[in-house]
């Protein structure tokens, strides 16, 4: 027996919502930024630092809000992430020094965007799936590139109409009005109101349960441990995750940063590099649909070895197109890094709560983050450095290809299927314990 309709949909449409104007919120920074640089006349570098300044802030916040996200709930940790939020977007109009701008834009922006993005989300989310688990975040996080379609030519518009000011006014308004109210719905797990992941029933009777493929827990003794951060630190799998989240996310923002400014050195307009930018963003919506839902069925750290591969591919078209500049390698990058590279965000949170499951869960994946924004931080500036050095980036986009399949090995090696295996693999266990008790008889 199965409800007719499971609420852990609606947490997924709260969370969609919430990163399609959230997340995209913080990045419509770069929109506002050549405004601000022509009206103050600032030096760039010390304009953009204000954005920097605001990721940083998220990778400090990050393990606070696990620790708020355990005592509290989502509720308080989405609602003071708007209006944190939005009372950047509400003052920065105000600014007329630099620091107005790293006040407003980076800490109040900043520190309230981790609330709201893939950070705070994968802190409460995974707790509502089990079986469909990828998928439901796949879908969830889809919401930043639908979201990215829709509100970067409307902020635009009103920059271009009425200025960068009337703009982030306008986008804190929206935060307020639109996601204040939906967020009063979001519950920390279905068990809070009585129901069961997935919709499950607590009165399905065995033979029901059978008949459905679900989690399956391959190390009882891991899984019955009441894992908290401390007792998560001194375990293998708790680095070898922060290596893979460190790696990850290096590679990913080396990409990210630098490829705009990369496809113009080597040749393309700023026209197509722009349309590439946005074109990757467009194939990330498929990506971690599809990927995420893969998961489920093959494990979580296949689809991390393909995404990460898929930034190797694009890493090596970037390095291509240095030496032979072609719309084909064009289109290789945009759909290795797009179609393939974006999966990894539909696995980040199941990587970890497959492994430490449990009511300080959210502790130990925003400690986790931390080492995973790290590695974003390091990997444009890195990037940018060995550019200096070298005269190109070759050497940088080399490294970034070794980060990538690093991180590959580090997720194999913190082995979440050897904890839980996914639903797509139970029959797996099924038929070795079938094997099993068959030898013993």
């Amino acid at each position: 027996m199965r409800a007719r309709f499971f609420y852990g949909w609606v947490i997924v449409a709260v969370t969609f919502v919430t990163m399609a104007i959230g997340v995209n919120a913080r990045t419509a920074f770069s929109l506002f930024f050549p405004s601000i640089v022509d009206e103050f006349h600032w030096e760039r570098g010390l304009t953009a630092g204000a954005f920097s300044f605001g990721f940083i802030v998220s990778a400090v916040f990050s393990p606070l809000i696990g620790r708020m996200m355990d005592r509290f709930g989502p509720r308080i940790v989405m609602e003071t992430g708007v209006l944190l939020m939005a009372a950047g977007l509400l003052l920065a109009p105000l600014t007329t020094e630099v620091w107005h701008l790293y006040l407003t834009m980076g800490l109040l922006v900043g520190g309230g965007s981790v609330c709201l993005s893939y950070t705070g989300q994968s802190l409460y989310l995974p707790n509502w799936f089990v079986r469909q688990r990828g998928l439901a975040m796949g879908l969830a996080f889809a919401g930043v590139g639908i979201g990215s379609i829709i509100m970067f030519p409307w902020i635009g518009y009103v920059i271009a109409h009425a200025g960068w000011r009337s703009a982030s006014t306008a986008l804190g308004i929206v935060m307020l009005v639109v996601l204040v109210p939906i967020n009063l719905m979001v519950r920390k797990r279905p068990q809070d109101m009585g129901l069961m992941p997935d919709g499950d029933q607590h009165a399905d009777n065995a033979a029901v349960q059978a008949k459905r493929p679900t989690v399956v827990i391959v190390d009882p003794a891991w899984a019955a441990t009441d894992w908290t951060l401390s007792r998560a630190l001194r375990t293998a799998p708790f680095w070898w995750l922060s290596l893979g989240f460190f790696c990850g996310l290096y590679s990913w923002y080396s990409v990210q940063v630098h490829q705009t400014k990369y496809l113009v050195e080597v040749g393309f307009s700023s026209s197509v590099a722009v349309w590439a930018l946005g074109l990757v963003s467009l194939l990330g919506i498929p990506s971690q649909i599809v990927l995420g839902g893969l998961s489920d069925r093959i494990g979580r750290e296949w689809i991390w070895t393909i995404s990460g591969l898929g930034f190797v591919i694009c890493l090596a078209a970037l390095i291509g197109l240095a030496y032979m500049p072609s719309m084909a390698l064009v289109y290789l990058m945009i759909v290795a890094q797009g179609l393939i590279g974006y999966g990894s965000t539909a696995v980040m949170a199941a990587v970890v709560v497959e492994i430490f499951e449990g009511k300080h869960y959210g502790s130990i994946f925003g400690t986790i983050m931390l080492a995973g924004l790290a590695g974003g931080a390091a990997g444009p500036w890195i990037t940018g450095l060995l550019h200096d050095w070298y005269g190109d980036y070759t050497a940088a986009f080399l490294l970034a290809i070794a980060f990538s399949l690093l991180g590959c090995v580090a997720i194999w090696l913190a082995a979440p299927g050897k904890v839980r295996a996914v639903a797509g693999r139970a029959h797996l266990f099924d038929q070795r314990a079938k094997a099993v008790t068959s030898e013993a008889r």
